[in-house]
């Protein structure tokens, strides 16, 4: 739909993801603000506040909408340089992660898309320790002092696209500076990679959420998320309402829903929580957890073979907006699991699941495993 003929106040979807997208796209976004990745320093934003890029929603054009400095656009926009030089945007990532790359959305910029983009990394985890002041209050000149090392180099950018970049870059990078060339705006800027956690939760035995975004846990695959994506139920804070869950469609036939999550960490649980904030004439009738330890299965061998796993909580009737908790008593495997099946009866919603256990030692053979062994 074109931007021009449209009517004011009239919201214009993107729609313009390739039909086919690299697999690193599956692994964890950590440039989302949901997961607290934060946009520090921009050296200019005039048009669009440099927060916008981080949103994890797709971009929108609004037809007619002005704020006071132009045109609102839906992401980070530089004003027109009339001298050398070029923007840059500084970007605190929600965690320690090794890159295996990046999607440059340019949706909905046409005439004011930069030439084209570079992007730095750098290792400083003593930065994370520092609270919002210290941070707001580093300058161009600090910026520029830090030690960044090149990820991506000059990259051409088209406008309304995604210039999606695989990486092999094997560091943990906990910010990274999108450079753009000369100045122009992006809409989005994902950062797909594997969360790396701190060694010592390992060793010390911590309990920690295995299934939590932050923790390196993603959604795989559902049936149905008709009203809500299987990611949302991973988010670290409380769901604010209804849509912030997994919600499925009514369903009209025999059968339930379900979805897979793949854990952060192998790991050995204690206990499950199932919230159903927000969900009152729609929340699932029941839930149970299958699970699975399966280290190097492809994901959709994961899929079909997903009905075939043990059985790690049994269907538990749930309640509406409610958190729903399952102790040691309730599970039935007590040992490592890099996986599990969530199944509602018959369909619904649900907000959160967390997964809380600790992180097992590496190599470990259990008879949940199905790396080697045939589904009978």
């Amino acid at each position: 739909m074109s931007q021009n003929t449209s009517e004011v106040g009239q919201i214009i979807s993107a729609n313009n993801l390739p039909d086919t997208l690299p697999a690193f796209t599956k692994k964890s976004n950590v440039a989302d603000s949901r997961l607290g990745a934060k946009s520090l320093f921009a050296t200019d934003d005039f048009f669009a506040d440099k927060s916008r890029i981080l949103n994890p929603d797709a971009p929108i054009f609004v037809v007619g909408k002005f704020d006071d400095n132009g045109k609102w656009m839906d992401g980070w926009e530089t004003r027109r340089k009339r001298h050398l030089g070029y923007d840059y945007l500084v970007i605190q990532l929600a965690r320690p992660t090794k890159i295996a790359g990046l999607d440059i959305d340019t949706s909905h910029f046409t005439g004011n898309f930069p030439s084209s983009a570079s992007v730095d990394a750098l290792y400083a985890p003593e930065l994370l320790q520092q609270d919002e002041a210290e941070l707001t209050s580093l300058s161009k000149e600090d910026w520029d002092g830090k030690n960044w090392q090149a990820l991506v180099g000059m990259t051409p950018l088209q406008g309304h696209n995604h210039e999606l970049v695989e990486i092999d870059h094997e560091q943990t990078v906990t910010h990274i500076r999108l450079n753009i060339y000369p100045d122009g705006g992006v809409a989005r800027l994902r950062v797909y990679g594997d969360i790396q956690l701190d060694a010592s939760l390992n060793t010390q035995g911590e309990t920690l959420d295995l299934a939590g975004a932050l923790n390196g846990g993603r959604a795989i695959a559902s049936n149905d998320a008709h009203f809500g994506e299987a990611s949302n139920l991973l988010l670290p804070t409380k769901a604010p309402n209804m849509g912030d869950g997994w919600e499925t469609r009514r369903r009209r036939e025999p059968g339930n829903d379900w979805c897979i999550i793949a854990l952060g960490q192998a790991g050995i649980v204690d206990s499950i929580e199932i919230d159903t904030a927000h969900f009152k004439g729609n929340y699932p009738d029941k839930v149970s957890i299958q699970a699975v330890y399966s280290s190097n299965t492809p994901e959709q061998t994961l899929v079909t073979q997903s009905m075939f796993w043990e059985t790690l909580l049994e269907p538990q009737k749930t309640n509406a907006d409610d958190i729903h908790h399952f102790g040691k008593d309730k599970l039935q495997i007590d040992q490592p699991i890099t996986h599990i099946r969530v199944n509602i009866f018959p369909d619904g919603g649900i907000s959160r699941v967390r997964v809380y256990g600790k992180i097992a030692e590496a190599n470990i053979d259990t008879g949940t495993n199905t790396d080697s062994k045939e589904t009978k």
